[in-house]
């Protein structure tokens, strides 16, 4: 059972990874996934508790010991599940009522390098604030109304990509790997922004000035004619920028309210929902159901990505599943043994991750390196202690994987959820951003990751 079980993962990954070519979605791959790996832990606890040492005599009371650690983990993976949930309704509520615009408004330039720097800026501190996926959306949304000619606007579409990942990656809100890390408490929210800031914006600067020298002239605006009606907004200038406002303050503010109250992330997320939830349905009271629908929470919920939250769930209980069968410890030793060093583990996770989803990678890493309490570097033996402190809240690896799993999928177009709207979005080709975005996407890596080791490697 217990190679069985590492086998149905390796084949539930492998149809997560091919999810386009079977044209199976990845959420109903990894649901799967995990309810085989939960089985086979179940039928075989006999034989791989004990070897565990967490077994005892007879089979219901391993049944049951597996059945409190399937528990255990789906309450801490709700934690996860239902913060997202809630960040993906405040965002769809900005984007409902043009909140963006506030934003998208304010770009005039037509220079090349001028809006190359403007779009890639933006995108950096706005993905901080949103996740990575919704303001790739938003930022290649815009760039339709920018540049007329296809190719062209890939170039930018390539850098928005890098930039929502880079400025995803030094906020405890900006990307769902991040957002893991800070739930489990392997990071704080003052430690992963004021040590990843400066890595994660290098990551983007060093592209940046890459193509600014390849970039001359000035863009094409395309000529669009709308009617009248299309031009009607849903929302007015006020309401746009109240829930905008009130919406981008209420995420930002979910970190402050976890250093206040030292309750779970989740409950600020619920706070900041309920609150606009309570100011749409006021500012929007007077409105016929026709047109308050799309605008309030209730219709908005029916644009969330639930497949997402879905696939979440599904691969995180198979990792779970994994970890608590002992497979993570065997690769944690391996990857020890044979690299030696956490940041090459962390930056190898981040290269990987470009290939595969970055999700179930730092699940993987978070369970197979457990969060080392003071208490026991306290009582560890010397010849342990550089390697433990690495893996304290706020250590060297789980903020260089943050970066890592964060910025490391921009290296192909594949590799995170950004680049994959992107490529949705502009039918990008997967050759083409290869051969024109993946380099600098890889010089960028490298440079932030060079720039966090240079300020803090021992």
């Amino acid at each position: 059972m217990y190679a069985l079980m590492a086998l149905v993962f390796v084949l539930g990954y492998l149809c997560i990874a091919l999810e386009h070519p079977l044209k199976i979605d990845k959420a109903a791959s990894a649901l799967l996934t995990a309810v085989i790996a939960w089985t086979l832990l179940v039928l075989g606890a006999d034989s791989i508790l004990p070897l565990l040492g967490s077994g005892t005599a007879g089979a219901s009371t391993n049944s049951h010991h597996v059945v409190e650690e399937l528990r255990h983990h789906l309450g801490e993976i709700s934690e996860i599940l239902f913060f997202l949930m809630g960040a993906m309704t405040i965002v769809e509520l900005i984007d409902a009522h043009e909140g963006f615009k506030v934003i998208t408004d304010r770009i005039r330039t037509h220079k090349r390098v001028h809006l190359l720097w403007l779009i890639g800026l933006i995108t950096f501190f706005l993905s901080s604030a949103l996740d990575n996926l919704a303001t790739t959306i938003v930022m290649i949304s815009l760039l339709r109304k920018l540049i007329a000619d296809l190719h062209e606007r890939w170039f930018y579409a390539g850098i928005v990509v890098i930039a929502a990942n880079a400025g995803g990656a030094w906020s405890p809100i900006g990307d769902v790997t991040t957002t893991m890390l800070w739930i489990g408490n392997q990071v704080t929210a003052t430690g992963i922004i004021t040590k990843l800031f400066l890595p994660s914006l290098i990551c983007l600067l060093v592209p940046l000035l890459i193509m600014s020298f390849r970039l001359k002239g000035e863009v094409t605006e395309p000529r669009i004619k709308e009617s009248a009606e299309s031009r009607r907004d849903p929302t007015t200038p006020f309401e746009r920028n109240l829930v905008f406002g009130l919406g981008l303050g209420v995420l930002i503010f979910v970190p402050v309210f976890k250093t206040i109250t030292h309750l779970p992330p989740y409950m600020g997320i619920l706070f900041g929902l309920s609150l606009l939830w309570i100011t749409t349905e006021i500012i929007h009271r007077s409105k016929n159901s026709e047109e308050k629908d799309p605008l309030s929470v209730v219709g908005v919920l029916r644009r969330i990505d639930i497949t997402s939250v879905l696939f979440f769930l599904g691969i995180l209980l198979a990792v779970s599943a994994l970890s608590s069968a002992g497979h993570l410890i065997q690769v944690a030793t391996l990857l020890k043994d044979s690299l030696g060093n956490i940041y090459s583990i962390a930056i190898s996770i981040g290269m990987l991750s470009a290939v595969v989803d970055n999700v179930p990678m730092v699940a993987g890493a978070m369970k197979m390196y457990p969060l080392v309490s003071p208490e026991a570097l306290a009582t560890a033996a010397a010849d342990e202690l550089p390697w433990l402190r690495n893996f304290v809240v706020d250590g060297n690896f789980w903020e260089m994987l943050a970066y890592c799993a964060g910025t490391g999928g921009s290296c192909l177009i594949i590799g995170s959820a950004a680049g994959v709207a992107a490529m949705g979005m502009e039918k990008i080709n997967f050759i083409w951003y290869l051969k024109k975005i993946s380099g600098l996407a890889f010089i960028g890596y490298l440079a932030g990751a060079v720039t966090y080791m240079l300020m803090f490697a021992a």
